[in-house]
């Protein structure tokens, strides 16, 4: 039931402490701003990283060739380690390999050409598993597919950048490009949602290019996914790989620098784990700030139970229950603090999305932002904070002996 006497009392109250309320507010909607801010920023900086991560799929080895540092079963350090065709096969059949893609690049020549059109561009030969690798999203027509590397097709698969700076809106699917002087059937067009890195790519099947371009079965990296495989799998997977390709190339296996393994499960699944100790962290010190701004509510309404002292002694003899006593300083303690609250989460947001509009992206950094549920949250730690800085008073409050506080002074 709303009880308009009840209300006015308390807007009187607060009126009458203007400063002591505004302070008292203040502490408690720093806190809040503050709680907001560093939760903000920190899913920047998460954002940040995630966005890093989007250009290759998060679950994905990458294995590089190396040079052997050490002396091995007659083999002498310095040799370089070459992967082959056999490499490729042979990893595909390890367990939880998901999509897998070996790769190498067309650097002697790079140039492409439609008609009258020129332009310089990277090459990449690849199995169709590369683009699950790269996270590539066709656009149009597909990506390349394992009869285009049985069959040795020439076809290729171009980047939206490719596709702007050669056709001029002319649709590509199916029309022919020199790669290096060689025509290429163009049957897709990708874009890559990690940035333009990859856009300025086109593909082309590993095996037509093996042929083509006289590199034997020469691969240069092998990259692949591990579907759901957890941190401790893929490591054990890179071990797995490791002593294969030693076994085959007579290296030691313990030699870091023979083959070069980047194990993407592990480094995403260590930053994931460092935001969520910063979130934790963000929380512990928001929380702790909001708490002295409690304390400080807590207090300022001790001192208001022993200023209306006598006030409350005549309301018990006229019969106020302790119940209604409680009451009324609890809901004083709640607006107080649920209203300078709210102010200081409004900043807060405010404060985030003008950042967020003005403030260019970096690699680091990115849309700082916070959720409807950190949101719902805060109100709710308001709301809680709000009652258990009245309840003391109020508990003091509704103890107080009628005949006492009529003689108090």
């Amino acid at each position: 039931m709303f009880d308009l006497d009840k209300w006015q009392e308390i807007y009187s109250t607060i009126r009458k402490n203007k400063l002591r309320t505004f302070l008292t507010g203040f502490s408690v909607a720093w806190g809040i701003f503050m709680l907001i801010i560093l939760l903000g920023s920190g899913y920047g900086l998460e954002n940040g990283v995630r966005k890093e991560f989007e250009g290759d799929a998060e679950n994905t080895l990458w294995v590089n060739q190396g040079v052997t540092s050490v002396a091995y079963k007659g083999y002498k350090p310095g040799r370089f380690i070459q992967f082959t065709n056999e490499d490729y096969n042979q990893t595909k059949k390890i367990d939880d390999v998901e999509y897998i893609s070996g790769r190498f690049t067309i650097w002697e020549n790079n140039t492409l050409s439609y008609k009258n059109e020129y332009g310089s561009f990277d090459i990449f030969c690849s199995h169709p598993g590369y683009g699950k690798v790269e996270n590539l999203e066709p656009i149009k027509g597909r990506f390349l597919n394992d009869i285009d590397v049985e069959e040795f097709r020439k076809v290729t698969a171009i980047g939206k950048l490719v596709d702007e700076a050669l056709f001029k809106g002319e649709d590509p699917l199916g029309k022919y490009i020199k790669v290096a002087g060689i025509p290429f059937k163009v049957v897709g067009v990708f874009d890559d949602p990690g940035g333009d890195r990859d856009l300025s790519r086109i593909y082309i099947p590993i095996s037509t290019a093996q042929m083509v371009y006289n590199r034997g079965n020469r691969l240069g990296t092998m990259s692949m996914t591990v579907g759901d495989a957890s941190m401790l799998r893929s490591e054990e997977m890179v071990e797995e790989i490791r002593n294969d390709l030693a076994k085959r190339h007579h290296f030691d296996p313990a030699d870091q620098r023979a083959v070069f393994i980047w194990n993407n499960v592990e480094n995403y699944t260590r930053f994931m784990r460092l935001f969520a100790n910063i979130r934790l962290f963000i929380w512990v010190i928001g929380v702790g700030t909001i708490i002295a701004g409690i304390v400080g509510v807590s207090n300022i309404m001790m001192i208001v139970v022993k200023e209306r002292t006598k006030e409350i002694g005549i309301r018990k003899s006229m019969g106020a229950t302790p119940g209604s006593i409680i009451g009324l300083v609890l809901q004083e303690s709640i607006i107080i603090t649920a209203f300078a609250g709210y102010v200081g989460l409004v900043l807060g947001v405010g404060l985030l999305q003008l950042v967020a509009q003005n403030l260019p992206s970096t690699d680091y950094f990115s849309n700082p932002e916070v959720n409807i549920n950190v949101a719902l949250g805060a109100t709710m730690i308001l709301i809680l904070a709000g009652a258990i800085a009245g309840f003391v008073p109020a508990r003091k409050a509704a103890a107080v002996k009628p005949v006492v506080a009529l003689r108090d002074e």
